[in-house]
């Protein structure tokens, strides 16, 4: 008996009309912005349909709901970076600064926000949930479902590349 791949249209089709609409629910609820969640589900089905070889029929449901939902955790470590910065007082506001300073310092916040950027998903996910939101190894593993030893392990190479990528001021 062969199994049903989710690389078949009609089967990547009855995915999406049984899931699409309460998976879009769930992610706006999270986050009370329908736009928002359109896109995040948006987003989940693409990267099923660019894994569906990887990806068991069986396992799509699961699938998806997993990568969605790391999408509005990475979102809104995004928004809490962004929110932090903004919060900061501009250089414009700061008139006793070295322009040299400041010059050197909104070049490193490019390179850093980059380098955070250019992590990978699970890394940067990880990341963002320990140092931006000062979640601890025990939470960032409910959050994610992993073990708190994955959870050091990607700490660990998210450390690794952004020093890489940035020298040793991290």
């Amino acid at each position: 008996m062969k199994k049903k791949s989710v690389c078949e249209k009609k089967n990547f089709e009855s995915i999406f009309n049984e899931y699409s609409a309460s998976l879009r629910n769930i992610i706006y609820y999270k986050c009370g912005d329908m736009d928002l969640a359109e896109d995040i589900i948006q987003e989940a089905f693409v990267k099923l349909w660019a894994n569906c070889k990887k990806i068991l029929f069986e396992k799509s449901k699961s699938f998806l709901f997993t990568v969605a939902n790391n999408k509005l955790l990475n979102h809104i470590a995004h928004q809490k970076v962004v929110l932090k910065y903004e919060q900061k007082p501009h250089h414009s506001e700061v008139n006793n600064q070295d322009p040299q300073f400041i010059m050197e310092e909104n070049e490193f916040m490019k390179k850093l926000k980059k380098a955070i950027d250019e992590l990978p998903e699970k890394q940067r996910e990880t990341f963002l949930l320990s140092r931006i939101d000062k979640k601890s190894y025990k939470e960032i593993s409910e959050i994610t479902g992993v073990s708190i030893k994955a959870i050091e392990k990607r700490i660990h190479y998210a450390m690794l590349n952004l020093r890489e990528k940035l020298g040793d001021v991290i």
